[in-house]
């Protein structure tokens, strides 16, 4: 059976390989080693230079802009982009070499997102293999983000802290996007089943830069970036990014007006005793989208620009986040830090939905269901909007301790990491029903499935406050891990932490009207890793994570008394770096299951019965083929199933996890100065929602670029979806299935700018 799926070649792979490897590596073209860029491949990360300065402050005036450096590859005055990363932060908190982790990890740089002209967080997961766009709540507010077949909303980090508000992420901040895949509760706490997504800011640093970029695109898109560094000492600078966006879309009344800023100072940079604070401020005003309804077990063949909502539907979003970090190295041996965030989030949505495809034009004509499928013709099929307004907030208050020792034991040298969690989180919705009088409640119109009009909401409609839903929860979480060196060329990683998670929520209509509960959890993650030379990595691990009923503070009536759902994850996988140490090669098997999922019986109780499991196979590809070409990218296969439940999904696809996906991107520098790139995006079949009633076809989607580069400025045009390929998007379980087109043929100029 095994032979019958794309994991018999994988197998076949991973034994392979390492036979033939050693003689492609050394082989490999001796001139990407000379060039500059391969020659700086293996300077080290600030972090490491930081450590390495002496702890008496007393360095050449240098070595402070040294250790602020960020480790990239340089030629001429302008940082070169590299697609290559060595490290990342995101699994195992601190900065590790990503061969040192025995899972798999996906660090996005911004050297590919620039590349591609991305700047939305949902376009940089594109280059990440196993994510798709998914929703919450019933509607698609922010960013809800499925890895590896199960949700990652509030499984979204900033700079190490949960992220957990609605709202739509930018990148114009970012240094890279960190993606550690699996049940990661030793470091993170609650959630992570599929994995855990963290957003890199960009640092100060002691290097002086003022840099703009201006973009304008097809269908009214304009964008503006501002990134000024700025050291105010010897060991001190103070960083500042900046936005602003107004963009159209190839889907009809889709326009999306946002800004931010992002400040940063640091202090100490270079010597043992480093202070960091930040703040990010960001506001939204997008044209919220719920998809086209099903028909016939698909999305309804209709123009995929069609809009089913009001002129004047809005989602407004604030965004507030402080954070203040201390790290002090008292020798080379034992670092302390320290870290807090105080994050503030507030959503006004003013939205509206396809509800339901009716047979008729009244608000009495019959409603299909059940994939919606109909020998009518689509002239005489209806849509019911639906209103979905609401007011969220969302508060939040984390803090990190740690201490990192890095010390030997006889033949033993050990990398420890000890650590407190300490979280406090408020959660608040507003419901309301949006009536137009003669229609049913929370009905505001019912227009045609084709060419519905695009008016303002009804003048007369009626809005009632209904149910208020508020929330709280604490959390303490105690880790400790450690990483032996055992000898030259191997590894064990080993880690256990414990967690208590008190959560509550108050409904002043729905019910429950009141419900706590408090959980305890012990989180457990080891590995071992197998380094036989200094280009090749092995690895298996396991490890868990838990899943509390309040875990989004949000909470389903029935499941108020159910325990945590548990997770556990068994992968086994290589990480190589070939054409001396060019190019990046990794791979991983991976099995994650969750043992206890939660599942509805028919009487509506819901019991900690259900199995669901997703197996599947990762290979990831960075960095040179030579010293022109360069490649990003990644193929997973998903076997996502439903082991077992009550609600007659037994043996279904696991809901918006295709089997396959693959993503690729590559430039080749032609002269110092003319670049070209492009890539395809794969995604096969996949099912709104569990039942799969709904099935959205696969799709491949083509984008391109050419860059011309000089020393003071870059001019970039990238054309999205050269073919115009009409594909779909996010995937909306709720109303039967629902799916949100992908953005159409787009081109993209773009000037970017150093005035240093």
């Amino acid at each position: 059976m095994l032979r019958k799926t794309p994991l018999a070649a994988a197998l076949v792979t991973i034994a392979a390989v390492p036979m033939a490897a050693p003689l492609y590596a050394q082989t490999a073209p001796q001139a990407a080693a000379q060039s500059t860029q391969a020659a700086s491949q293996n300077a080290p990360s600030a972090s490491q230079v930081a450590q390495a300065a002496p702890a008496d402050g007393t360095s050449a005036a240098t070595a402070p802009e040294t250790a602020a450096l960020p480790a990239v590859k340089v030629t001429g005055q302008a940082d070169a982009p590299d697609f290559q990363p060595d490290m990342s932060s995101v699994g195992a908190k601190v900065p590790t070499a990503l061969r040192d982790i025995p899972q798999a990890v996906v660090v996005v740089p911004k050297a590919v997102l620039n590349s591609q002209g991305v700047s939305s967080f949902t376009d940089a997961l594109r280059n990440v293999p196993g994510v798709t766009i998914g929703a919450a709540e019933g509607g698609q507010i922010g960013n809800n983000i499925n890895l590896r077949g199960f949700s990652a909303r509030t499984d979204i980090y900033l700079d190490g802290f949960r992220d957990r508000g609605q709202y739509y992420r930018d990148t114009f901040n970012l240094e890279s996007i960190d993606v550690l895949y699996g049940p990661s509760s030793l470091y993170f706490g609650r959630g992570s089943t599929g994995g855990v997504i963290n957003q890199v800011s960009k640092q100060p640093n002691l290097k002086p830069r003022a840099d703009v970029s201006l973009q304008a695109g097809t269908h009214d898109r304009y964008r503006t970036t501002v990134d000024i560094n700025q050291p105010m000492t010897d060991t001190s600078a103070f960083r500042i990014n900046a936005f602003g966006q107004s963009l159209g879309s190839t889907r009809d009344e889709m326009h999306n007006k946002d800004y931010g800023i992002a400040p940063e100072v640091k202090f100490g940079i270079g010597t043992p005793t480093q202070v960091t604070l930040s703040a990010l401020i960001q506001h939204n005003r997008d044209q919220p989208d719920y998809g086209i309804p099903p028909l016939n077990g698909h999305p309804a063949p209709v123009d995929t620009k069609t809009f089913y909502g009001f002129t004047d539907d809005r989602t407004i979003q604030d965004v507030q986040t402080v954070n203040a970090r201390v790290e002090h190295r008292f020798n080379d041996m034992f670092t302390l830090r320290n870290q807090t965030q105080f994050s503030h989030y507030s959503t006004e949505a003013r939205a509206t939905n396809p509800a339901a495809v009716l047979t008729g034009p009244l608000g009495t004509s019959p409603a299909l269901s059940n994939g919606n499928y109909t020998t009518l013709p689509l002239t005489s099929l209806y849509v019911r909007l639906q209103g979905k307004d609401r007011n969220i907030n969302d508060h939040s208050v984390y803090n990190t301790t740690d201490f990192q020792g890095k010390f030997a034991t006889g033949l033993l040298k050990h990398d420890m990491l000890f650590g407190v969690d300490l979280s406090h989180e408020t959660y608040s919705n507003q419901t309301f029903t949006a009536t137009t009088p003669g229609l049913p409640s929370n009905t505001l119109a019912i227009v045609p499935l084709v060419n519905p009009p695009y008016v303002p909401r009804p003048s007369n409609y009626r809005e009632v406050a209904t149910n208020l839903a508020e929330s709280s929860a604490n959390g303490i979480g105690i880790y400790l891990n450690d990483t032996i060196s055992i000898g030259e060329h191997w590894k064990w990683i080993g880690g256990v932490r414990w967690d208590r998670y008190e959560a509550s929520i108050h409904n002043s209509i729905n019910a429950p009207g009141y419900a706590t509960q408090t959980n305890y959890f012990t989180s457990v993650r080891t590995g071992v890793v197998w380094q036989p030379t200094d280009w090749q990595s092995y690895y298996v691990s396991y490890g868990t994570s838990f899943n509390p009923s309040l875990e989004a503070l949000t909470l389903t009536n029935g499941q108020q008394n159910t325990p945590p759902e548990h997770n556990r994850s068994y992968e086994i996988g290589s990480k190589w770096d070939l054409l001396n140490g060019g190019l990046s090669v990794t791979q991983s098997l991976f099995n994650i299951d969750k043992t206890n999922a939660r599942t509805q019986t028919s009487t509506g109780e819901y019991t900690l019965d259900g199995d669901v499991r997703v197996r599947g196979y990762q290979l990831g590809v960075a960095g040179h083929i030579t010293r022109q070409w360069q490649i990003f990218g990644g193929y997973t296969y998903m076997d996502g199933t439903v082991q077992k439940a009550f609600d007659g999904t037994t043996g279904n696809q696991l809901a918006n996890t295709p089997h396959n996906m693959l993503t690729l991107w590559t430039t080749y520098d032609f002269t110092p100065a003319w670049q070209i790139g492009g890539g395809p995006t794969y995604v096969s079949s996949r099912y709104a929602a569990n039942n799969n009633l709904v099935e959205v076809g696969g799709y491949v989607r083509w984008d391109v670029m050419a860059a011309y580069h000089q020393k003071r400025y870059d001019i970039q045009l990238n054309v999205l979806n050269m073919t115009d390929k009409k594909y779909y998007d996010a995937l909306i379980p709720s109303d039967g299935g629902r799916a949100v087109p992908g953005l159409g043929r787009t081109f993209l100029a773009t000037l970017n700018y150093r005035f240093r």
